[in-house]
């Protein structure tokens, strides 16, 4: 197995608070990155991601812990010093001058050749999809289009990682969906290791290669996109990746039961029995619930039916508890408002999770 590019290793980081209190925003993370990767540093607003890629970046320094990039140790190296380019939300480029100029600005601090510089511009106008812009002022520029030269200032200089910091969050939706696909092309293609900070759960689903979950300063799952959401590590990562429905359960002699109901073994997922005998959570994601024609798993009265277009949400009262089932849009029979119905799951689609 190939040697990770990049190595972090129980980095901590604690602030102190204007009131003089004390915040842990990093608390003994490691990581392995590997050359070429797109890894996705996913969490709520406060829980580290971001202090951690300004670690990485040299924006910030560890209280403990060692960062190593190839080998060799780069935390206690300044930010200029370090093979890195950062990616910010805010674009920061400089509005007086030109897009070519902007992208040629670290090559200028270099003191490369005119004709080199020029050259690599070019080469990188063509890589952003802006070329006949060079000319242009960011006023001149759409928001996509400015984030795309404030990509090509930092991968011009063929840095070792990528690092981006909610590089998309100012942009509309349609155009941000646009850039995601361009993102993870331009990655794919430069082969350039990126580290991608984002609170929102479906970008990093559709761009990462690993999902990196961070909660109070921890990462509390590292894994694929496809694996985290099939099976998530703990009731946090069940609840912030995607959607899902969550109950009580409770679990004796390897049997788990709903309000006392036992759920047929068939709906387990594999690796679904977490911890000794007593009580725990079952995970049901909305798309793995269906309607049964017979006695299901759960009873209940449908509260709710909304279309969606490609899909109907059914939201389904289970006593005080609300469920949703997510049902094609043709194809299947759906409920009406206030109608009593019976729900089953697809087989081994139940977790039983660690809270």
């Amino acid at each position: 197995m190939a040697e990770p590019l990049l190595k972090i290793r129980n980095i901590s980081k604690t602030y102190v608070t204007p009131e003089g209190g004390t915040v842990e925003a990093l608390k003994d993370v490691s990581l392995d990155i590997a050359q070429g990767e797109f890894i996705v540093l996913l969490g709520p607003s406060g829980c580290g991601k971001t202090t951690l890629l300004r670690t990485i970046a040299g924006l910030e320094y560890p209280d403990s812990g060692e960062i190593l990039l190839d080998g060799k140790r780069i935390d206690d190296q300044p930010a200029y010093a370090r093979p890195v380019n950062t990616v910010f939300q805010s674009y920061a480029l400089f509005p007086h001058m030109s897009v070519a100029e902007n992208i040629a600005f670290g090559l200028e601090m270099e003191k490369l050749g005119k004709e080199e510089i020029a050259r690599r511009v070019e080469e990188t106008l063509v890589q952003i999809k802006l070329t006949g812009y060079g000319r242009r002022k960011p006023s001149q520029l759409s928001g996509g289009q400015q984030q795309r030269v404030a990509l090509g200032r930092a991968l011009i200089k063929g840095p070792r990682v990528l690092l981006l910091d909610e590089p998309l969050s100012a942009l509309d939706l349609k155009l941000r969906r646009g850039m995601q696909v361009e993102l993870k092309r331009l990655q794919q293609d430069t082969g350039i290791t990126f580290v991608f900070v984002t609170h929102d759960q479906e970008e990093a689903m559709s761009m990462g290669d690993r999902i990196a979950v961070f909660s109070d300063g921890e990462v509390v799952q590292l894994d694929t996109p496809r694996e985290m959401y099939r099976n998530p590590a703990n009731r946090f990562v069940a609840d912030f990746i995607g959607e899902t429905n969550l109950f009580p359960c409770e679990i004796h002699s390897g049997v788990v039961s709903i309000n006392g109901d036992e759920i047929p073994a068939r709906l387990l997922a594999g690796n679904a029995v977490v911890g000794d005998n007593g009580s725990s959570v079952v995970a049901i994601r909305p798309e793995d619930l269906v309607i049964s024609q017979s006695q299901g798993i759960l009873a209940g009265v449908v509260r709710d039916v909304i279309f969606t277009g490609s899909a109907v949400r059914v939201h389904v009262m289970i006593g005080t508890e609300e469920i949703v089932a997510v049902l094609p849009s043709h194809g299947v029979s759906v409920p009406e408002r206030g109608a009593q119905v019976q729900l089953d799951a697809i087989d081994a689609t139940i977790r039983i999770l660690a809270s």
